[in-house]
């Protein structure tokens, strides 16, 4: 599976400008979203290749909506990589247990995301 489309989900919009700069520079094409509601609508609707996920973010959390996303008929293909704030072990394995491909803790390794979502296409 080629990576071309990135679904960026983070209720901060400093961290979604500065994914979405570090992913568009690298020729992915971004879409947002600020919060859990909004990153299931547009999984659904522009159907991404992959999905960063935040966290905490109110409402949907990142847990809630990755479980969603994972589980809905349309969208469980659809990689997910937790990208948080959230650092413990029981905190990667709950996000892993409800449906992440991968985990990263914040603040993000610019170099070690691309790797992980290369190894991913």
């Amino acid at each position: 599976m080629t990576i071309k489309k990135i679904l960026v989900v983070d209720d901060s919009p400093t961290e979604r400008f500065a994914l979405t700069e570090l992913l568009s520079a690298r020729g992915y094409q971004v879409v947002t979203a600020e919060n859990g509601e909004d990153a299931i609508a547009k999984s659904k609707s522009e159907m991404p290749d992959l999905i960063l996920m935040d966290v905490v973010m109110p409402g949907i959390n990142g847990y809630q909506a990755t479980r969603m996303i994972a589980r809905s008929e349309s969208t469980r293909s659809i990689p997910i990589i937790i990208c948080t704030s959230k650092g413990l072990e029981t905190d990667r394995i709950w996000g892993m247990r409800q449906g992440a491909h991968d985990y990263l803790v914040k603040p993000v390794d610019g170099a070690e995301l691309l790797v992980r979502i290369q190894a991913l296409g």
